[in-house]
């Protein structure tokens, strides 16, 4: 998280450090069902409807995260933080004993790229693909236009 934004606009650089740093939180301690019900029962909801809604608002606490505070993001910045994913994921295929950097799956993305590389560029039709694909594309070249 940059301590200091590369645009004009602080107060929403300091809404969004906010915002992360809350979900830090959130994702460390949680919220039970009894703190969920107090909450609702603050409200105009019926205890029929804390019923309801209590299980969705409930979330289990406890969770890592990590948290990377630097001044401002600049290419040093950002290139230190790639060699430290890179490392990251390294230590933890041999923790894991998984090999981070097979490459079968890559080779799958590989093969399906030849195939929509037409598709993207408009020389074919994507109709053939499945919906959600045919929806990307489709939506692709409709902001190129």
């Amino acid at each position: 998280v940059a301590a200091k934004a590369l645009h004009p606009l602080s107060n929403h650089h300091d809404k969004l450090v906010a915002n992360c740093f809350a979900q830090a939180e959130a994702l460390m301690r949680g919220k039970t069902e009894a703190e969920v019900r107090d909450e609702l029962a603050g409200g105009d909801l019926s205890p029929a409807e804390i019923d309801v809604l209590a299980p969705q608002k409930v979330f289990a606490g406890n969770k890592p995260s990590t948290m990377i505070l630097y001044k401002q993001l600049d290419p040093f910045t950002l290139g230190r933080l790639v060699a430290m994913y890179e490392h990251k994921i390294f230590v933890q295929g041999i923790i894991w004993n998984v090999n981070s950097y097979d490459q079968w799956g890559v080779e799958l993305g590989k093969q399906l790229a030849k195939e929509l590389l037409p598709m993207v560029q408009g020389t074919e039709n994507a109709g053939s693909r499945d919906a959600s694909t045919a929806g990307l594309i489709k939506q692709m070249q409709s902001l190129r236009s």
